[in-house]
Formats: structure tokens, C-alpha cells, sequence
């Protein structure tokens, strides 16, 4: 796809003041220069044209607020006095993978007074002797050097901190989790708690009950060996009497 057509596309029905960040990254400039990019977008901050066929940054309009420019893996080999003239706000450069084969095409980043952070793997420059120490030389303003600094630390990765937000943010979801957890545990357990003490009162109810039923048994049984006995004593009086008539006669 053309350069101008896929920037059209990635306005999508914005205006060209409206778009803080801009990726056309693997599109194709028809002549090796930029094409549909113009001075209306004056608001970017974050510019990437990777793979896009660029040899020359001469029509690169007025950036004014890029802080960010990717342009990595083109053909490029000079013309960089266009950025300190156009971007002056730049902080982060990304070279790699173009032509850049000696110092002296480099200088004219020295007017870039903002730039902190240069990329230049893959270029040929960087298989000269003493390459980063000629180029921190040249470059005083620049910190890091293909992500490392002057003494090789490593330069800070913002979308690692942003790793580690998303991370806190997770923890702190998980934490919530298992306090709601605890919850559920503790009315869980209140809920077992009620549960076993209604089953006890229950037990008890029913042994309450079981007791009445054992003592009406016990008076109905006590009433008929009343009734057996009391029909025993008349039965033995009745023949106590008949025992007497006949001593009689």
C-alpha cells in the first residue's frame, strides 16, 4: 500500500490535528521519500515508518511536538540536518537497519538538544573502532546508545513499568478476590453454624418428644396392670366367699 493511502486510512475520519500518534509502519513510498504526511499534524508525538522504503527525510514536515520518530529498517543515509530543523523536540531516534556508515553523517544530530536515546543497530557504523565512545563523544546530549548508557546500563523500558502496573493491578485484583473469598468462607460458616445448632435443637425436640411418647406408654401400661391386678383381687375374693358357703354347709 501506498504511504499516502494508508496515512489517509489511519486518520480514520480524524483530522490531521487530532492524531497524537501515527504508525504506518511496512507501507511503500513510491520515490523513497514522505508522502501524505504534512504540516497539519502538528499535534504528533509518536511517529513510526518502519520498512517503508525511505532514502531521503527531505520533505519531513514541521513536528514541532514529535518527541518520538521510529525509522528503522529503510535506506537512509544521510539528510539528517532535516530533523534538528523539523522535530527539534525529538528525545528518542530509532536509526537501525539503514546506511549510516560513517561519523560525520551523525553530526548533524548534534542540534537536537532534546535527544536522549539513539538506535543505530544493524547499521554499518556500528562496526567502526571505539563506535560508542566516538559516538557518546559526538553526541553529548544522547544517554543511551542502543539501550545502553555511557557505563552499559541498560536503558529503563517504560512498557516494562507499564508491565508492572498492569502486574500491581492484577495482585490487587487477587487480593480482592481472596478477601471475597474470606467472606464467603466466614458466612459459609456462619451459615454451618445455624445449620448444626438447628439440627441439635431438633435432636433435642425429638428426644423431648420420644420421652412424652415413652411416659404415655408407661402410665397406658401402669393403667392396665392396675386393671389386671384389681380384676385378680376381685377374682380371689369372689372365690375367698365361695370357700365360706361351703364351709357353712
Amino acid at each position: 500500500m501506498e504511504m499516502k493511502k494508508r496515512i489517509s486510512l489511519e486518520l480514520r475520519n480524524r483530522t490531521p490535528v487530532e492524531v497524537a500518534e501515527l504508525v504506518v509502519d511496512n507501507c511503500r513510498s513510491s520515490d523513497g521519500e514522505i508522502e501524505g504526511l504534512t504540516d497539519e499534524f502538528k499535534e504528533l508525538e509518536f511517529l513510526s515508518m518502519v520498512n517503508v522504503g525511505l532514502t531521503s527525510l527531505a520533505k519531513l514536515p514541521t513536528l514541532p511536538k514529535l518527541r518520538k520518530l521510529e525509522l528503522s529498517d529503510n535506506n537512509i543515509s544521510g539528510s539528517l540536518e532535516t530533523l534538528a530543523e523539523k522535530c527539534a523536540n525529538l528525545t528518542y531516534l530509532n536509526l537501525s537497519g539503514n546506511k549510516f556508515k560513517e561519523l560525520s553523517t551523525l553530526e548533524a544530530l548534534q542540534n537536537l538538544k532534546n535527544l536522549k536515546s539513539l538506535d543505530l543497530f544493524n547499521c554499518e557504523i556500528t562496526t567502526l573502532e571505539d563506535y560508542r565512545e566516538s559516538i557518546f563523544e559526538l553526541l553529548p546530549q544522547v544517554t543511551y546508545l542502543d539501550g545502553f548508557d555511557a557505563e552499559d546500563n541498560e536503558a529503563p523500558d517504560s512498557e516494562a513499568d507499564d508491565d508492572d502496573d498492569d502486574e500491581d493491578g492484577e495482585e490487587g485484583a487477587g487480593q480482592l478476590g481472596e478477601y471475597e473469598e474470606e467472606e464467603e468462607d466466614e458466612e459459609g460458616s456462619e451459615g454451618g453454624e445455624v445449620g448444626l445448632s438447628y439440627l441439635m435443637k431438633e435432636d433435642i425436640q425429638d428426644e423431648e418428644d420420644d420421652g412424652d411418647y415413652v411416659e404415655e406408654e408407661e402410665e397406658e401400661e401402669g393403667e392396665e396392670e392396675a386393671e389386671v391386678q384389681g380384676e385378680k383381687r376381685k377374682r380371689d375374693a369372689e372365690d375367698e366367699g365361695e370357700d365360706d358357703d361351703e364351709d357353712d354347709d
